[in-house]
Formats: C-alpha cells, sequence, structure tokens
C-alpha cells in the first residue's frame, strides 16, 4: 500500500541578520529559534499519533536543519531531492525593498503571473507533484513528510485549491515551520491530491521572514 498521508513541512527561522532574499544562497542556516520552530513542528507530527515512515528535504541547509527534529523523533535519516528546492530567483542576496527602487530591476517585474524575475509557477507546481507523487508511491504504509520551503508549499496549495498561482507574496498563508498536509485519492494515473489539513505550530512572533519572493 502506499502512504496514508503526506505532509508538507516548511523549515523554521533562517539566521539572517541582514534581511536580504537568500533563496538558493550557501550558508543560511537555522537561527536558534528557528531550530525551536522545527522542533515544533517534528512534535506536532508526533501528537497526531500516525506513524511516520518517510522523510524527504530539500537540499539546502536550513531544510536539512530543519528535518533534524524528525529524524530524532522518528528515526529517519532525509532523501534529499532537488525538487523539492526553493525557486531561483534575480533578487538574491539582495534586500527587496532596496531592489524595488531601482529602475533597472523593473524588467524583472514585467510579469508577475509567470513570474519573471524567478522560476515559472507552473514548472514548480509540477516538480512538487512529481516529488510528492514519488514518494507517495514508494511508502509501504504510514505518513510522509517532505521539510520544503514557503513557495513551493504554497504554490502547490494553489494548484491543488484550483486557484490562480499569481498571488501576492505577503498573503501566502505559510508561516515558519507550519505544517500542510495531503491525502492522494485512488485514481490510479488520474489520482488527484486533496488538502485535508493545516496547522501552525511553532510561534513565530518577531521572526524574520524574507526567505523568498
Amino acid at each position: 500500500m502506499p502512504a496514508a498521508r503526506l505532509h508538507l513541512v516548511r523549515h523554521g527561522e533562517v539566521h539572517n541578520p541582514q534581511r536580504v532574499l537568500y533563496g538558493r544562497l550557501p550558508h543560511f542556516g537555522l537561527s536558534e529559534d528557528g531550530r525551536r520552530m522545527a522542533r515544533s513542528a517534528a512534535e506536532h507530527v508526533a501528537s497526531l499519533d500516525r506513524p511516520v515512515t518517510a522523510l524527504m528535504s530539500s537540499p539546502l541547509q536550513r531544510t536539512r536543519e530543519s528535518s533534524e527534529p524528525f529524524t530524532e523523533l522518528f528515526g529517519l535519516d532525509p532523501v534529499i531531492d532537488e525538487r523539492v528546492i526553493e525557486p531561483h530567483n534575480v533578487f538574491e542576496g539582495r534586500r527587496m525593498r532596496n531592489a524595488l527602487v531601482n529602475p533597472w530591476n523593473w524588467w524583472h517585474l514585467r510579469t508577475p503571473a509567470t513570474p519573471s524575475w524567478g522560476e515559472p509557477y507552473l514548472e514548480i507546481v509540477a516538480r512538487m507533484d512529481a516529488a510528492m507523487r514519488d514518494l507517495w508511491h514508494s511508502t509501504d504504509s504510514g505518513d510522509a513528510v517532505i521539510v520544503s520551503h514557503q513557495l513551493p508549499i504554497w504554490i502547490t496549495h494553489l494548484a491543488i485549491a484550483g486557484e490562480p498561482l499569481r498571488h501576492d507574496p505577503r498573503r501566502r498563508r505559510c508561516a515558519l515551520s507550519s505544517v500542510t498536509s495531503f491525502e492522494l485519492s485512488d485514481g490510479g494515473e488520474r489520482a488527484a491530491w486533496r488538502e485535508v489539513a493545516h496547522a501552525e505550530p511553532a510561534s513565530t512572533a518577531g521572526a524574520v521572514d524574507v526567505g523568498a519572493v
């Protein structure tokens, strides 16, 4: 049998005193609060009293560190998969407020529905869906966890809900260390995802959260 439920977990707060858009840049690990948040997410999943038998993580430092509490609680080593990574964007390493007032950057904002400043939303949906389905079908029983990033998780939510992919990044319902859960219907190749739960178990008051656009 395949998995019973799949949880998309966002990483915790990143140590980012300069408040830049870190995107896929290296050396952006969790802050102390971020480690606490990641622990809260893992403890929330454990509190559901459902067996977790598979763990996948994006290759970036912040997601690998956020997967560590799941390893401790469930005894699972994460499978590292590039398909659940943060999208690339041209504003990496910059402060977004400064970038937007520079006329040289306005060209990147020409088609926000795509978006023109980074990886197309449809490509994010496709790679996330492929990774989710592969993990679902390779899990013999129990739940599966994928530790990923805000934009891939939110775009997945929008696609599954049948909502437009173009959106205001400031209005994403995907807080640090949130847990968004899905199940896959029994429909063979036509099986469809449905969202079954969303939780934000970690306290994020005062957190720095400027990792993506």
